[in-house]
């Protein structure tokens, strides 16, 4: 668990963001001085300074990471809605992915907590990872987070590898394959499932990875120059997720649960998206006594009824992955 960081500086960069304005709030909450830099950040509802700023323009880095202790660089490119990088759009990925992170470390006079992905061990690796294995990324998206991920780590930083992270949003919505599914639930749709549906994904609640990143913060000096795994260390079949999703929304709404049904999967699917992936982040908990604690069947029935409190009532668009 993170300990007590009153007075610590951190810039959260993409701080309005699904992951980023969750990890904001969490450091307030410990007592942190918490500056939120994102293009557009609105009013946080806990103490921040606020720094409106657009990071791929000259020099917007250096100012927005200035006399901050830590920097957690946590913006994301997301051209066409998603975090998959479109063919000839790598450039433009590549100068947020990287380019706002090599900048970050090279102006910042402090600790530089990255975050990475599960996913950039590559298709190759086992289906139960412990963070021994070597990197042999495939995607676009994954060799961009390696390279960004070399800069922080050359540099004494560190990075904590993410899952799948789901739950309520306290800024910028959740685009993830959870809320997405419950969304279509909440519509009365039916869930669709790529083939069987049978590889597992680790799958961790938002407050969950703040708290890892607030962990991150306060024993930087114990993770530095290392890549770490955050995980729930438990796989689940991806039907048997959406089934979940399902049933909770049944329970939500007095209706009877949607179907889920198996499709052809997408021309744009990846060999990640048909593999089983379960994180164990056992040298993350050694480290820093964090683990995963809001268990999937809470975490989900969390996540659908904020999205009820929010008056959801069908998709906002199509789920993109199964996970």
């Amino acid at each position: 668990m993170a300990r007590d960081l009153a007075g610590t500086r951190v810039a959260v960069l993409g701080g309005s963001g699904f992951v980023g304005s969750a990890v904001a709030a969490r450091l307030a909450a410990a007592g942190a001085r918490v500056r939120v830099v994102a293009r557009a950040p609105g009013a946080p509802p806990f103490p921040a300074e606020v720094v409106a700023a657009d990071l791929t323009a000259p020099g917007a880095v250096a100012a927005a990471v200035s006399g901050a202790d830590v920097v957690l660089p946590l913006v994301l490119f997301t051209g066409g809605g998603t975090w998959r990088v479109a063919e000839g759009g790598a450039a433009d990925a590549a100068r947020v992915n990287v380019g706002v992170v090599a900048e970050a470390v090279a102006a910042a006079g402090a600790a530089v907590v990255l975050a990475g992905s599960t996913s950039q061990v590559g298709p190759g690796a086992p289906e139960r990872i412990d963070g021994s294995e070597p990197d042999r990324p495939e995607s676009e998206y994954d060799r961009q987070k390696c390279a960004a991920e070399r800069l922080v780590l050359d540099a004494g930083g560190c990075s904590l590898r993410l899952p799948t992270v789901f739950g309520p949003a306290t800024a910028s919505p959740d685009r993830g394959v959870v809320t997405a599914m419950a969304r279509r639930a909440l519509a009365g749709e039916p869930l669709t499932v790529w083939g069987a549906g049978d590889m597992e994904r680790d799958l961790v609640f938002v407050e969950d990875v703040a708290e890892a990143f607030a962990a991150a913060v306060a024993h930087a000096d114990r993770l530095a120059g290392r890549a770490w795994l955050v995980g729930s260390g438990a796989g689940v079949p991806v039907r048997a997720l959406f089934e979940l999703v399902a049933a909770t929304v049944a329970r939500h709404t007095g209706r009877p649960a949607v179907p889920v049904r198996s499709v052809p999967p997408p021309e744009h699917a990846t060999p990640l998206d048909f593999r089983s992936l379960v994180a164990d982040p056992s040298a993350l908990a050694r480290a820093t006594g964090w683990r995963a604690r809001v268990p999937l069947a809470e975490a989900v029935s969390r996540t659908v009824t904020a999205l009820v409190q929010s008056g959801v009532d069908g998709p906002s668009r199509p789920p993109l992955h199964p996970g």
